[in-house]
């Protein structure tokens, strides 16, 4: 059929803006259509044997790179009559932006802005932008997250890299590389999350404002990676097992040796009957919880849990903002003598102020040596503890110093708390803020499996167990956490606590020799054919996850309350992606027949 006229005005109506002239669309279709005989040229080579993807004919055009969104239509307004013509159009003026490319080189590029009429909505490459003029290619941002993995470096110490890398009179500025790791993670964790399809923002938010609206979209001061609820695998996920299946194996039960002091355990809970050959076993999954000394700084205030306005030199969150203009050892209550000034015009609480000041302005590191080695030589030689350092203000009028109370300097957190399956896999996270309270680990706990009920482990391994077990029995006997799951304090810690603790030697033990926990001891035969008795699970990779989160400290510790969810959220991300993998590559998963035993499907 040969091409019509109306062929010719629908090209026009497609391809070229209305605004354009129609003697210079057909000057520009013209130069479209002669350049037909080099893109045969180009196909005839590409054809043949052994001849790259940009052939001569290509690589005699030299033109800068363009960037431009790969829509056509506007997705927010209803398609038009034709249903064929695009919606969107480009902006009339083209915008020159630097690119850097994938080869860490400076390149100029042409912007291509997509503009709905109807809408005013404005369309972008798929890629990371900033303002000034200045992009970057998604390979740079995934090089910052390796570098983040494996060198524990922030955004500020990669942008140091890349400026005597590239060694560029053009550089990327701090706040562009924060944004860099801004864009690049949000769009990595609302994937992660879930949220990818429900998380809107303003069009153009800056940095704080992004990284807020994802915070808040996949949790703030806290998170659960939903991944977590469905992961499993042969580290943290067994067949459960009966303690029939103990004896048939050959385990002797025994009871604890008797030391003195130490009472007799009571009976334990009746055992449950082993099911009939092909029936459902079940099976049983383990998690460690630990909490790990990374902080960030929160309101002056020991009961407050606020985050600060100003980061940098404040003191108070946004409800005790007025605070700042009172004397601030409590409980006086008296307007600061000048402006700026942090107590009032009581001479002794000038003279307390300055002592502090001046005790934390001479703490060098050679000033610190001298006071441990002070301190060494005054320690008892039978004292268990070694040397701390101790800062004496001396009292504070009638006040002894141990009970002077002030808001001379921000507070921080206490610890984060971390839950993860016993492979490692991260489940999810909560802050403490005064201690790692039994009240605060149970919260925690509770907004993790909020809305995984159906996900709860059958043991949690903690350090404090125990004391967790009697906070929860005293608060709410009918806790489901009581009647669902036990607590059982990790292989590590059990050897620190009491032996006359009969609650935690009956409840809480690891690893009992009675056979009262038999999905917690396996029986095994060595290369000798001796049979010995092992733990089923690894109580301890809490500890490994603390030691991996141990090079990010510094950095955390001046974040604010923000960027430390938002970090968090990063960190918890990467480990479980490490995890996973790690488990793809051993073939560490659950294979059909783990299932068929354990829940007959």
């Amino acid at each position: 059929m040969a091409p019509t006229v109306r062929d010719l005005i629908l090209i026009l109506q497609i391809f070229f803006p209305g605004e354009l002239s129609m003697h210079k669309a057909l000057y520009l279709l013209g130069i479209i259509i002669s350049l037909y005989p080099l893109l045969c040229l180009h196909l005839n080579q590409w054809r043949q044997p052994r001849q790259p993807t940009r052939t001569a004919a290509v690589t005699t055009f030299t033109l800068p790179p363009s960037w431009a969104t790969s829509r056509l239509s506007c997705i927010f307004c209803p398609a038009n009559d034709l249903d064929i013509v695009p919606t969107l159009q480009r902006r009339k003026k083209d915008k020159t932006v630097w690119l850097l490319d994938d080869t860490f080189q400076w390149v100029q590029a042409d912007l291509l802005i997509a503009h709905c009429a109807s809408c005013h909505a404005e369309y972008y490459p798929d890629c990371i932008t900033y303002k000034v003029s200045v992009w970057s290619d998604r390979k740079i941002a995934v090089f910052q997250e390796n570098v983040l993995d494996r060198f524990h470096s922030g955004w500020s110490n990669f942008m140091d890299w890349l400026k005597k890398s590239t060694s560029s009179e053009r550089i990327l500025m701090y706040r562009q590389s924060q944004r860099l790791f801004i864009e690049h993670f949000s769009r990595c964790l609302l994937a992660f999350h879930g949220k990818g399809d429900d998380f809107s923002c303003p069009a153009h938010p800056n940095t704080r404002t992004f990284s807020e609206l994802v915070r808040t979209a996949i949790g703030v001061n806290g998170g659960t990676l939903p991944a977590a609820m469905t992961h499993g695998c042969v580290e943290c996920t067994h067949i459960k097992h009966y303690q029939s299946d103990l004896v048939n194996k050959g385990m002797v039960f025994r009871e604890d040796l008797n030391v003195a002091g130490m009472a007799p355990v009571p009976a334990g809970e009746g055992q449950q009957e082993a099911p009939a050959d092909g029936k459902p076993r079940g099976y049983v999954r383990l998690t460690a919880m630990d909490g790990k000394t990374l902080k960030h700084r929160k309101c002056a205030l020991d009961m407050c849990e606020g985050p600060l306005v100003n980061y940098k030199d404040g003191r108070f969150c946004e409800a005790h903002l007025n605070m700042q203009n009172v004397c601030s050892i409590i409980p006086c209550g008296r307007p600061v003598h000048h402006p700026g000034a942090l107590t009032c015009d009581n001479q002794s609480h000038i003279d307390w102020h300055w002592q502090y000041e001046n005790q934390f302005s001479c703490m060098s590191f050679p000033g610190v040596q001298r006071v441990i080695r002070h301190q060494q030589g005054l320690v008892d030689e039978n004292s268990s503890t070694g040397p701390t350092l101790r800062i004496d203000l001396g009292a504070l009028g009638d006040i002894p110093r141990d009970q002077a109370v002030h808001t001379f300097r921000a507070k921080s957190t206490y610890c984060l708390q971390i839950v993860q399956w016993v492979c490692g896999f991260p489940i999810g996270w909560g802050k403490c803020y005064r201690s790692e309270s039994s009240s605060q680990v149970v919260q925690i706990l509770d907004n993790i499996w909020k809305e995984f009920p159906q996900s709860k482990p059958s043991f949690i391994a903690y350090d404090d167990a125990c004391s967790l077990l009697r906070h929860i029995v005293t608060q709410d006997l009918n806790s489901p956490w009581l009647s669902t799951m036990k607590f059982i304090v990790d292989a590590w810690h059990c050897i620190g606590h009491r032996a006359t603790d009969i609650p935690c030697r009956l409840w809480c033990n690891p690893a009992p020799s009675n056979g009262s926990q038999p999905n917690l001891i396996i029986v095994e035969d060595d290369a000798h054919g001796t049979t010995h008795q092992t733990r089923t699970f690894n109580t301890e990779t809490a500890e490994q996850l603390n030691s991996w989160l141990n090079g990010f400290g510094a950095q955390l510790q001046q974040t604010s309350d923000v960027n430390y969810d938002f970090f968090i959220h990063v960190l918890m991300m990467i480990y479980g992606e490490h995890v996973e993998k790690r488990v793809e590559n051993k073939k560490l998963g659950l294979s059909e027949e783990f299932w068929a035993e354990a829940t007959g499907d």
